[in-house]
């Protein structure tokens, strides 16, 4: 059993990366100096995934970090998310939002976690399963700080923005930022839902009373690379910035995050979300969901979220989709995902957000 009282709260620092120094923001309380412990949420729910295994990504991640000697999983607090897994053993009710009915209660309890902490004025370090978990993590830190402008920064070979009126597949950890932003995309529409599919997805939308969580100027994608037509028409509608791994091995990290933090300046707190899928399988492993060939190296995908930690106004990192089952190197996926945390923590420790 894992331990879950809290050690060693992080000291936050300034920090200054590439050049240029962060800029220092508040998103736990803008009147005062807080300090900070990081607190470990581990959602292992795995059903709006197309396929099986992510559930098992925090304990690979973990043996990795055993391996190291390294006590990470012990010495922060840990939450862990009641998941709902066993729903698929059932034969899903909802084609075009495939076990939405259970993806609702995780949602409502990733959410509520991911309150408390950030209401406690600690930094939730979020490892999910698959990515549709991230749609609640951003609910929760939106609930959290309701009066605050949240930006995203989407790290992920897929943009994620499908609605059951536009989905291929109906697995829904390919509809997170459409139900952040409370987008059905209907100019692109392609399906009908059912009368309860559509309702049960319009309380994913209004979640908290607030809707939307994010708004599109609000929006930076780092290294999609697939994308069906309905995604590809939104982003350009809603002009959703989406730099590239051509783009920021051409530019430079530096350039592109500094551009990048430059138009969410005027965000009180940012969300960073990183898919491992963002990767290169061919450099890493295929130990994910979805892996999508010509990614970022892992030297460049922890260069791109140092310099967003350094802003200094991350406020959530959440983790996703490393699938130990997939991987076709041992726990390959696992052990570069661990070694890059490691240093965004680190990172971490050195920003002051206060």
């Amino acid at each position: 059993m894992r331990k879950i009282t809290r050690k060693n709260p992080i000291n936050f620092r300034g920090l200054k990366f590439n050049g240029y120094s962060p800029h220092i923001t508040t998103f736990a309380d803008h009147s005062k100096k807080v300090l900070m412990s990081l607190v470990i949420v581990i959602n292992d729910s795995e059903i709006a995934a197309g396929t099986r295994g992510s559930s098992m990504g925090s304990r690979a991640i973990e043996i990795e970090a055993l391996k190291k000697n390294d006590d990470l999983f012990h010495r922060h607090e840990i939450k862990v998310v009641q998941h709902q897994n066993n729903a698929l053993y059932n034969r899903t009710k909802h084609p075009l939002a495939k076990r939405i009915d259970a993806f609702s209660e995780v949602f409502k309890a990733a959410a509520e976690t991911v309150e408390g902490v950030v209401v406690a004025h600690d930094f939730p370090l979020v490892i999910s399963a698959d990515h549709g978990n991230a749609a609640a993590t951003i609910a929760g830190l939106k609930n959290a700080k309701s009066s605050a402008r949240l930006g995203v920064i989407w790290i992920d070979a897929h943009a994620d923005m499908h609605s059951p009126f536009t989905t291929p597949s109906g697995n829904i950890h390919g509809m997170p930022i459409a139900i952040c932003m409370n987008e059905d995309n209907l100019n692109s529409q392609q399906n009908e839902p059912d009368q309860e599919t559509a309702e049960l997805w319009n309380q994913l939308k209004n979640y908290g009373g607030i809707a939307p969580k994010v708004h599109p100027d609000d929006i930076v994608f780092f290294g999609v690379r697939d994308t069906e037509e309905p995604e590809v028409q939104l982003m350009q509608e809603k002009d959703i910035k989406n730099y590239t791994v051509s783009e920021v091995s051409k530019r430079g990290v530096a350039e592109c995050v500094e551009e990048c933090l430059q138009k969410l300046s005027d965000c009180d707190v940012l969300y960073l979300s990183f898919d491992v899928d963002s990767m290169d399988p061919e450099l890493v492993s295929k130990g994910t969901g979805t892996p999508v060939k010509k990614g970022f190296t892992p030297e460049t995908v922890q260069e791109i979220m140092q310099a967003i930690i350094a802003s200094g106004k991350v406020a959530c990192l959440e983790i996703v989709e490393v699938n130990p089952l997939l991987d076709d190197k041992g726990n390959e996926m696992a052990r570069v995902t661990y070694l890059i945390l490691k240093e965004l923590i680190k990172s971490l420790k050195k920003v002051t957000t206060v």
